[in-house]
Order: C-alpha cells, then structure tokens, then sequence
C-alpha cells in the first residue's frame, strides 16, 4: 500500500493530506489551483520536508517525522515529470534519455530499448528538443524518468501546456508504459477526462485536505463529491468493452454490466476494455419510454437516491441493475415527475454525448 499522512505549513496555507491507495496502477489527484496538488506530490519526491506526519510506499519509509527518517531524493528512487518536457536543449534525445540511465541509483530493470519502444521515440533519437513537438518532448521527458529506474512515478500535470491535439498524442503512450512497466504512479491534473482515461485510484485534495480516497468510478459516481468534482463534469463512470460495430451507421456498441450503450464509432477491436464517463448533465429521465425520439441510449431502473445542488438542481441516482447511473435535472422536474427512491424512471443518454473525451480506450484490463 501506499501510506500518506502528513502535514505542512506553507505560509498562510496548511497541507494535511491523509490517504492510503493501492501500489499498483494509476493514483490521480484531482483539485482546483492552490488546492495543494503538487505540495503534495513535491512531499512525496523530497522537495518538501513536511512538519509531521510519514509517507510510507509499499513497505519503504520514505519520511516518518517522529521516527526521524527523511530520505534524501536520490534515495526514494522516484520519477518527476513536470508540466514543461525540462529536456537537456544540449542534448540529443538519445542523450536526455541517457542522462536517465546515469542517474539510476537502482539495479537496471527498465531497459533503454524497451522505453524507446514503447514511448515511439525511435525515430527521434538523433534529433535535439528544438525540433520535436510538445507532446514529443513530454514523450522524451517520460522515457527518461523512466531510465532513472523509479519506484513510484511522479506525474505532475504532464498534459497541461500541451493543446488538445498533443493530448491525445500523448495520453496513449502514458497508458501504455503505465501498463507496460508496472509502475505506481502519481497523476496530477484538473482535467476529469484525462484522469478517467488514466486512473485506478482518484484522491480529491480541497483546500489542502484530502477531501476523498478511493477507487475511481467509486469516488466519481458518488453524488456528495460533486462539487469538488464540478457540477457539469460530475457523473458515473463505467468499466465498458467493446461489444461490436455498426458500419452502417458509424456507431460502436459497449457492453457494461447491466447493459449496452451506442458511441460514436471507435476504432477499436471488439474485446477492448473502455470506460464510459455519463456525465449527469447529459442524462434526461422519463418515467415511461418516449415512442418517438431521437435519444439512442435508454437506460431503465429505479431512483435510488436524491440530492439538492445550490438550490435549482438536484442530483438524482439511478440504479440500473448493479449499476448506478446520474442524472442532473431542476428541482421543478422533480416535483412534476414525482420522483422519490423506488420510482420507476428511464435514463436517457445522447449517443453524441459520449464523444472521445467521455469514452476512452485503455489498454491495461482493469479487473
């Protein structure tokens, strides 16, 4: 386990981080600026001593203020990835990433061509920064974090300087080394798509306090985390696989536990394992199924439960089998629908809802 208790003055701001996730997988934080994120994660590498408290990784003690243990950095063998690539502009790209390889105060068990393979840097590694893109420079930045053999990465907002179409360059190659390496890792952003794409395990940091800890879809499809989450980007998120393909009509079907949604085409092979964001604001309910509309995605269950949000809306959680769904409506709709737990509802869901950035493809199988 990862084992995180720990506090900080840092001027006027208190960080009083209190956690356990997994060791395996994906660990996000997720917060508003100045929430403490990256205090955190800075905690975390050795650049920030806390006052009191420890940070424990899978039976190693990295920091514990009343036993007196604070591993320098060069000791907790950990792999920072910044906002910006850092690259070395003296440097080859062949030269950056073996400048990760001389700093491996660990036993070389991520080989050099191993990390070119599967971060694609082959073609670039004659070539210095100045000629790469954004999204290749992170690229290059994550292969050597990984050459300084880590036991923990450190991802600190990697995507945030990069435009949409680098994103969606990078993230694959995130996914896949995370996958591929058996690495914990941390991942900072603000962005949910990029940490439902990613994660295993989501941390919520509000005001420097670890506000929630748990599995992903767990955390992100509890209601009373909407507000951290933000009202129009809160919802379920569900582990889906592709079932097959519509080529007539550019539409891909995926199966969840308790039934079938319709997205946009995805190139996909059937068998691959999806999440599905349904953000709340994109579910409507009715109480019997509309004959004529135009909505592809009908999902039929029950109210389980209802919450007010600021007064005009109220976040309404439907159980569709063993799977909870969320739906975003006005208090008005409520009272016109009589709706209370127990009442019989479909959960409506535009196919052009989930589009690339609420459904990503994950390479590593989840369960």
């Amino acid at each position: 386990m990862i084992e995180i208790a720990i506090t900080k003055m840092i001027g006027d701001f208190t960080l009083d981080a209190h956690f356990r996730a997994p060791v395996h997988g994906v660990t996000a934080i997720f917060g508003r600026s100045g929430a403490g994120k990256t205090s955190l994660v800075n905690a975390i590498a050795g650049l920030l001593r806390p006052d009191r408290g420890y940070i424990r990784l899978a039976g190693l003690t990295y920091f514990d203020h009343a036993a007196s243990i604070d591993l320098p950095i060069e000791q907790r063998g950990v792999g920072y990835v910044f906002q910006n690539a850092r690259l070395f502009p003296h440097l080859t790209v062949r030269g950056n990433l073996e400048y990760g390889l001389k700093r491996a105060s660990r036993r070389v068990t991520i080989p050099f061509d191993s990390v070119v393979e599967v971060l694609g840097l082959e073609p670039f590694l004659a070539r210095s920064p100045r000629h790469l893109s954004g999204g290749e420079r992170q690229r290059v930045a994550l292969g050597r974090a990984l050459l300084a053999q880590p036991r923990v990465l450190l991802l600190d907002e990697p995507l945030a300087a990069l435009d949409a179409p680098r994103k969606a360059e990078v993230l694959p190659y995130i996914e896949r080394m995370v996958g591929e390496f058996k690495l914990p890792a941390f991942f900072v952003s603000h962005a949910i798509d990029e940490i439902t794409r990613l994660a295993d395990h989501l941390v919520l940091i509000n005001d420097g306090r670890c506000a929630a800890s748990g599995p992903l879809a767990e955390v992100m499809s509890n209601p009373d985390y909407a507000p951290l989450i933000g009202r129009f980007e809160a919802g379920a998120v569900l582990e889906c696989h592709v079932e097959s393909h519509d080529a007539a009509f550019q539409l891909t079907n995926l199966r969840f536990a308790d039934g079938l949604l319709r997205v946009p085409l995805m190139t996909l092979p059937p068998g691959t394992p999806v999440r599905a964001r349904l953000r709340a604001r994109d579910v409507a309910l009715a109480l019997s199924l509309p004959p004529d509309i135009s909505i592809t995605n009908r999902l039929h269950g029950v109210v389980h439960a209802l919450s007010v949000r600021e007064h005009t809306y109220v976040d309404v959680t439907i159980a569709v089998g063993s799977t909870r769904v969320r739906a975003l409506i006005t208090r008005e709709s409520v009272t016109r629908l009589k709706l209370a737990p127990g009442v019989s509802v479909w959960a409506l869901v535009k196919s052009v809802a989930l589009d690339s950035r609420a459904v990503g493809f994950t390479r590593r199988d989840r369960h």
